[in-house]
C-alpha cells in the first residue's frame, strides 16, 4: 500500500506542495494544562528529598522480599526493564538458525 501524501494545501491551505508546514502557519493550540503540569512537577520535586526517594526504594525492596509481587514488577521494570515477550525472543531465535544456515 502506498504511502499517502498530505494535502498541499492543508487544511487551512497552510503547507506548500510537499506537505510541510509554511512560514507563519500558527501551530495548534497546544496543550491548555501544559503550564499548570509543568508547576505540579516542580512542586513535587521540591517536596521529596533523595532521602525521601531512598526510603521509598528501600520500602519497595522490602515488600517485595516479602512475596508483595507488584512491588517486585515495579522495582524490576525501573530496574533492569519491561520483560521481553517470548514470541519476540522466538522469532529472534529462528531469524538467527536461517540467517546461520544460509536459508534467510
Amino acid at each position: 500500500m502506498a504511502k499517502s501524501r498530505p494535502s498541499p494545501k492543508g487544511v487551512n491551505g497552510d503547507r506548500d506542495r510537499n506537505g510541510r508546514f509554511t512560514k507563519g502557519c500558527r501551530g495548534g493550540p497546544g496543550n491548555p494544562l501544559g503550564k499548570r503540569i509543568a508547576q505540579l512537577r516542580t512542586a513535587i520535586i521540591e517536596a521529596v528529598s533523595e532521602e525521601d526517594i531512598r526510603r521509598i526504594v528501600q520500602s519497595l525492596v522490602r515488600k517485595a522480599i516479602e512475596g508483595d509481587t507488584h512491588a517486585a514488577a515495579i522495582l524490576f521494570e525501573r530496574t533492569v526493564g519491561r520483560p521481553v515477550e517470548l514470541d519476540v525472543i522466538e522469532r529472534i531465535e529462528s531469524l538467527e538458525a536461517q540467517l546461520s544456515e544460509g536459508t534467510a
